[in-house]
């Protein structure tokens, strides 16, 4: 059945779309849970099922699989309560319609389905003619889940190393697998070739004679080239990719996966040329394993769908992307965060957001992935950070350990933002000898690392006044560069019209397009490579610039070429961006000046 809006909420953070489901499946939306902290999820369902009045028995982690056995339960939990609000929601009379209206209302208004309810209720009409034709024709978003396939950190029990079935990210899957969902896992953060292999154990992630798969695979995918190598490694494994995201590279919220200056724009044409020789090629791969397996075969080839996400903000954006590109949908991330019916952020963070300006949201070095992060300037957990390092105890207690993947000191790893780690790195750093200036420099690299596997989930805490004594209070937020054009808190209602072309919740009039504001981060991006690279620069380091940069003028190209073109599109703004994109060709010329003279001293 034909979904019933052409956008989803992405997942943000680990606690910020913890429960986006419950607030907004029974209004056909699709949403994404977390799977990171079992501890957090353990706790949201212990009050979930003391509001809806729910048998609960704690999990506690004396428990066999504990971690598993965890999120198995709360996605359980919120599937069971999403239904019922959805079933109730249709169950129309007279005293309780407004669930029903707010659905109709706020679905897109060229949708038949908004259409034939008009047509059904515009004159007398009886309430089980309208119930029986919302059963019919009225659908529930899904609840997806969310697993950074590199956040897979070993587990022990006391100092036994345990089997890689219990490591974070396999548990993960398992507990998301082994429950009721019929729904889909979104693999992010790269290819985990044992993670991989691992959900072929797994009957709900095949297909039956019908095509029908319980367990579907989302792929989050900056390039063409990754998809393809990410489905082709799945099917040869039986397993079948339901659905690409294409997420900008560093035009998004979270951790930044920045391609080698490949623009969003030039990413998305190439799937547009490419679709269905992606979907053919997947297709003979997987064919041959699921024989291979003595498996059903599917009487039809399986479909793909093409999503994409990252910094778009205006209606104008949304119905570009799904018609020049044919996406079957495009993710609104940020701008959700300041929607309390969608999104779980505490009051004093949802403040901060309101507020921000695009000096306030920047490309961070925090995350102890290692990976680029977007952050807000004067987050709580940033200010906890700080203190601390005031009283010359830099680093975090580290009481989850879910990204203790650091081995240098320790086989079971230690997390770059803990105390141990940062103690021990600064007294490696203190043998050397190095001058003051370099010293600092080094020292503050070692302490910018953030707790964000506490903070991106203590905002869930704080806003249900749950218990915060083992995580403290501080909140890590990672709204993408987007943010800065939203000044408003939004009901459901607002943000959907406003995807929609209803109204218009923009605050700041001089937000650039969303092509151009990816192409000048990356400029950004470029020149602190580069500027990195003048200290010293390889052969391996000059082959990346030049690269990078050439792949960004080929993006400059295909936008200049795409602009010029419109006839009715964009017409407001065409001038301007042509302008932006003109002088941006500058800048990556000289850029490319500056990386051959480099190359030249070297």
């Amino acid at each position: 059945m034909k979904k019933a809006h052409s956008f989803h909420i992405p997942v943000m953070g680990i606690g910020f779309t913890i429960d986006t489901p419950l607030k907004v499946a029974q209004y056909g939306m699709d949403s994404v849970i977390s799977l990171v902290d079992d501890i957090l999820l353990e706790k949201l369902r212990k009050m979930y099922s003391e509001k809806f009045e729910v048998p609960y028995s704690e999990i506690t982690d004396k428990i066999d699989d504990f971690r598993a056995k965890r999120i198995t339960s709360y996605l359980n939990l919120i599937s069971d309560l999403a239904d019922k609000k959805f079933e109730s929601l249709k169950n129309i009379t007279a005293e309780k319609s407004d669930e029903l209206w707010a659905y109709i209302n706020m679905l897109p208004s060229n949708s038949k389905i908004k259409a034939e309810f008009k047509k059904l209720t515009s004159k007398d009409f009886n309430f089980s003619d309208v119930k029986e034709w919302a059963v019919n024709n009225l659908t529930m978003g899904n609840i997806d889940v969310n697993i950074m396939t590199k956040v897979d950190k070993d587990n022990y029990k006391k100092d036994e190393k345990l089997a890689i079935k219990y490591n974070d990210a396999h548990a993960a899957l398992r507990g998301f697998a082994e429950s009721k969902l019929n729904s889909s896992v979104v693999l992010s953060a790269g290819l985990n070739p044992r993670l991989y292999s691992y959900m072929g154990q797994f009957d709900d992630f095949y297909p039956d004679e019908n095509g029908y798969i319980k367990k579907r695979i989302i792929l989050k995918v900056s390039d063409y080239r990754s998809a393809l190598i990410q489905g082709r490694f799945l099917a040869k494994k039986g397993l079948w990719v339901s659905e690409y995201r294409i997420e900008s590279g560093l035009n998004c919220g979270g951790h930044a996966f920045a391609t080698e200056g490949f623009l969003l724009g030039p990413v998305l044409e190439e799937f547009k040329e490419n679709r269905e020789v992606l979907r053919e090629t997947i297709q003979s791969v997987f064919e041959h394993e699921i024989k291979n397996q003595n498996r059903v075969i599917p009487k039809e080839p399986l479909s793909i769908e093409i999503t994409a996400q990252g910094g778009v903000g205006t209606q104008e954006e949304h119905s570009f992307l799904l018609e020049h590109y044919n996406l079957d949908s495009v993710g609104w991330g940020s701008p959700f965060l300041l929607v309390p019916e969608a999104t779980t952020v505490d009051d004093k963070t949802l403040q901060k957001l309101a507020k921000a300006k695009e000096e306030d949201l920047y490309l961070s070095d925090i995350s102890p992935l290692g990976v680029p992060f977007n952050n807000l300037k004067g987050n709580t957990k940033d200010v906890e950070k700080q203190r601390l390092m005031d009283k010359n105890r830099p680093g975090s207690s580290c009481p989850k350990k879910f990204v203790a993947m650091n081995k240098e000191f320790k086989e079971k790893g230690i997390c770059t933002a803990s105390r141990e780690f940062q103690y021990l790195k600064i007294k490696e750093l203190d043998e050397k000898g190095l001058p003051p200036d370099l010293y600092q420099k080094a020292v503050d690299k070692i302490t910018e690392k953030s707790c964000t596997c506490v903070g991106l989930g203590t905002s869930a805490l704080l806003k249900y006044n749950l218990d915060t004594k083992t995580e403290g209070e501080g909140v890590s937020i990672c709204p993408g560069p987007n943010m800065a054009y939203y000044s408003k808190i939004m009901s459901l209602q607002n943000i959907t019209d406003h995807i929609y072309g209803r109204a218009n919740m923009v605050s700041n009039a001089d937000r650039p397009n969303l092509f151009v504001k990816e192409l000048h981060i990356y400029i950004d991006f470029l020149k602190n490579k580069l500027e990195d690279a003048k200290i010293s620069m390889n052969k391996k380091e000059e082959k990346y610039l030049k690269a990078f940069t050439q792949n960004m003028k080929i993006g400059v190209l295909y936008y200049q070429n795409l602009f010029n073109g419109f006839k009715h599109t964009f017409e407001d703004i065409k001038i301007s961006v042509l302008n932006e994109l003109e002088k941006s060709e500058t800048v990556l010329n000289q850029i490319q000046m500056d990386i051959q003279n480099l190359a030249i001293k070297a």
